[in-house]
């Protein structure tokens, strides 16, 4: 999506007052959950967790002590554990890729470091803040981080065939106080965490949001299916919190829900050590601009 794009949308942020009323009027039988918090958006708060009664999704390999960004000390990456039942050979073999990658000194940044679209799922726990513009027909999904989009086609079917891409085919409904999304057509390029567990084309992925804490948070249950991956479907919870940081002074939005943040287009990487240079991945491109057309919501 273009940076124009992305501030026209990010000003129907700050009108989403308006919005709402519009939608409740657009269907008097429905509830609508007012997920726009008024433009301020959501602060991720956590990872990951497991859903009672579900398989586990994967964890940290308990050999391998992880230390993430922020909590003292030095921090280490991810290292995925091998062991969780629920994977199938194809996971596994894919993880192990990873776990080596890391073991030969690859940075297992998030991927959006490396300007990468990271996929429906990974997005969800990708660090930053998420904003949602309810429409009568769609919702948007934002990530502040990049200004990445997701586009939920609201009380539509799936097409019959989508064209995979990074963020699938979203179509959505609402259900009392919940906001259902189920996506298909995922890129096999993209993974379903931030292990970089793989899929494959059949992965089918259903989200259920709601407003939660008395409406200061916010949470979503993930549902995934694919049997290439998973030996059962396994569900898991993501949460945030709803921002309410004033700006600091006039023109000073550091922090704030206005906050523009752009990854830098190249990898995090010194150009003069080949040797760690030749383990990274290339960019993806978008030769014939139907990527950007798709982004858009051409």
């Amino acid at each position: 999506m273009s940076k124009f794009g992305f501030h026209n949308l990010l000003a129907a942020l700050f009108c989403s007052a308006a919005i709402l009323p519009a939608l409740a009027a657009d269907d008097s039988a429905r509830t609508i959950p007012d997920f726009m918090a008024g433009g301020m958006g959501w602060n991720s708060a956590g990872g990951l967790t497991a859903v009672p009664g579900s398989p586990s999704p994967v964890v940290q390999d308990p050999q391998v002590k992880y230390v993430p960004n922020n909590v003292g000390g030095q921090p280490t990456w991810r290292v995925a554990d091998l062991n969780n039942p629920n994977l199938t050979q194809f996971a596994k073999d894919g993880l192990k890729k990873a776990n080596d990658m890391v073991a030969e000194g690859f940075a297992m940044y998030n991927r959006t470091s490396r300007c990468w679209q990271p996929g429906a799922a990974v997005l969800n726990t990708s660090p930053g803040r998420t904003y949602f513009l309810q429409t009568p027909k769609e919702v948007y999904i934002i990530w502040q981080r990049d200004q990445i989009v997701r586009h939920v086609y609201l009380d539509v079917p799936h097409t019959a065939n989508p064209k995979p891409s990074w963020n699938g085919e979203s179509v959505g409904h609402y259900e009392g106080d919940t906001l259902v999304v189920d996506t298909i057509g995922q890129t096999t390029s993209s993974f379903v965490d931030l292990y970089r567990t793989p899929h494959s084309e059949k992965l089918h992925l259903i989200e259920r949001y709601r407003l939660t804490e008395g409406g200061k948070a916010l949470q979503v249950e993930m549902t995934f299916e694919d049997p290439i991956a998973f030996v059962q479907p396994w569900k898991a919870t993501k949460r945030w919190e709803k921002v309410i940081t004033p700006s600091a002074s006039a023109g000073n939005v550091t922090a704030t829900y206005a906050e523009e943040i752009r990854c830098m287009d190249g990898e995090m990487v010194n150009p003069f050590n080949q040797q760690y240079a030749a383990k990274l991945e290339p960019l993806p491109t978008d030769r014939d601009g139907a990527e950007q057309k798709l982004l858009s919501g051409g």
